[in-house]
């Protein structure tokens, strides 16, 4: 790990370009820049990274330190920001630490002979493409922007949805390495005291070299998640609106940067199962669609699991279901049949992810008619148990979480094998086991999925 810089700047000039030259690969990295000029007669360098730093802004800036005269230097650096930056956002800074932390991402840091500070003016910009809205998390009606990589677009997005005076967002950082801003959301005059103390302990607490995969590594950084309960502990928004909405619940939403995305706490099974349009349509309409959701989810947990109980005690089945019996011949297990569809459409929809966008749709289509119709054809499965597989597959695209998708998935699978290997006993067992891992799904608030304190 890389441990913080306590040096302080010192009152000497030389000194100080000397360290900054030591500890900053300037002539070996084409994109540090340091610039040299004379500001009231001093002699004065900057620090920044080209590609962070607004041209204009820094050229009306230096413009402007040039009619600087040696009469209008003031005793310190405190003394000429107020006097002599004409810009906002300005800084002074005493630790080279600060300084090596603000060069590096983005403000241009300049030392001037005789002032034992630094001076930090933050003109930087990153690039940033436009907040089009998510394609994953889509809305009928509401707005159409999306969180992008930069988390002060981020934060301004939300902040133009609520005009109050309780919102707060803390900045801080996390990574010895990356040191990757995170923004801690919340409004202070609805949130659970608890739960905000909890996060913000366990965020100043990390002891992790860096971010590499940003949110997901601050998740598992946060919260060590067990292996065998692949139910997630957080849940994703793209979406400002949404976020917005979670934090007039009295939620609190966490921004990490160069992730496009927001993590909300706490959260429970309701919450994983919400979509933006829930927000949007009449409260008769919404419930209609929760309802709906929350039955298809159910249905494609248990379904196939159900079918193939009652196909090995074809007895158990009234009369008046007969019909979905399997017919034909049978070549292969159905249990086999289940787990080859399962892994066959996982590799379907990875073959899809890695596809270019305008081949992606026809291949799909083809691929469905060779597996439908080609594979029922040739005795490999029944055109029953391609049925249903297809009504699950589909099915899963309601989810509007991938990782509880997944989690449900993997449940589905526990309950095949299980119903396969003990019949109706397993099935039972598994259901417990579904319910089990719900109960004792504990998330970061200390609660459950069902939002029950755990000890």
């Amino acid at each position: 790990m890389v441990e913080k810089n306590t040096k302080k700047i010192s009152a000497s000039f030389e000194d100080n370009i000397r360290y900054m030259n030591e500890i900053l690969p300037v002539n070996e990295s084409f994109d540090i820049i340091r610039r040299e000029m004379e500001i009231g007669g001093r002699a004065s360098v900057f620090y920044y990274i080209d590609g962070f730093i607004k041209d204009e802004a820094m050229l009306k800036i230096m413009d402007s330190f040039l009619s600087v005269s040696e009469e209008d230097m003031p005793e310190d650096a405190e003394g000429f920001i107020q006097k002599n930056v004409p810009y906002v956002e300005v800084d002074v800074l005493e630790d080279f630490d600060q300084v090596i932390r603000n060069v590096l991402s983005g403000p241009a840091v300049l030392f001037i002979n005789g002032y034992k500070e630094c001076i930090a003016i933050d003109c930087r910009t990153y690039p940033a493409r436009s907040v089009d809205e998510p394609d994953k998390d889509r809305s009928l009606r509401g707005s159409r922007d999306g969180f992008v990589e930069t988390i002060v677009f981020n934060t301004a997005l939300m902040r133009r949805r609520i005009r109050d005076p309780h919102l707060v967002m803390e900045m801080t950082e996390a990574g010895q390495t990356s040191r990757t801003d995170i923004a801690l959301c919340y409004m202070s005059d609805r949130v659970d005291p608890e739960l905000l103390k909890n996060l913000k302990d366990r965020i100043e607490s990390l002891k992790i070299d860096d971010l590499r995969m940003n949110q997901q590594s601050l998740a598992e950084a946060l919260f060590k998640r067990k292996w065998f309960n692949p139910f997630p502990k957080f849940k994703f928004t793209e979406r400002p609106d949404t976020a917005a909405a979670c934090l007039l619940e009295g939620k609190v939403v966490i921004l990490v940067d160069n992730s496009p995305s927001a993590m909300i706490l706490p959260t429970s099974i309701l919450d994983m199962i919400e979509e933006a349009n829930d927000y949007y349509f009449p409260t008769v309409t919404a419930v209609y669609l929760k309802v709906t959701r929350a039955l298809i989810t159910i249905a494609t947990v248990f379904f196939t699991p159900l079918y193939l109980l009652f196909m090995q005690n074809q007895d158990w089945l009234p009369e008046a279901f007969e019909f979905v019996a399997v017919r034909d011949t049978v070549n292969i297990p159905l249990i086999f049949q289940f787990l080859l569809l399962e892994l066959s459409i996982d590799g379907l929809r990875l073959a899809a992810m890695n596809t270019p966008t305008m081949l992606s749709t026809p291949l799909s289509v083809i691929a469905g008619i060779v597996m439908g119709e080609f594979s029922v054809q040739s005795g490999w499965f029944n055109s029953e148990v391609m049925l249903y597989m297809a009504f699950v597959a589909v099915a899963n695209y309601t989810q509007p979480n991938f990782e509880l998708g997944y989690a449900l998935k993997f449940m589905r699978l526990m309950l095949l094998v299980l119903t396969a290997v003990f019949d109706l006993y397993g099935f039972i067992i598994g259901c417990i086991l579904v319910v089990c891992f719900l109960i004792f799904n504990k998330t970061l608030s200390g609660r459950n999925y069902l939002n029950v304190k755990l000890n």
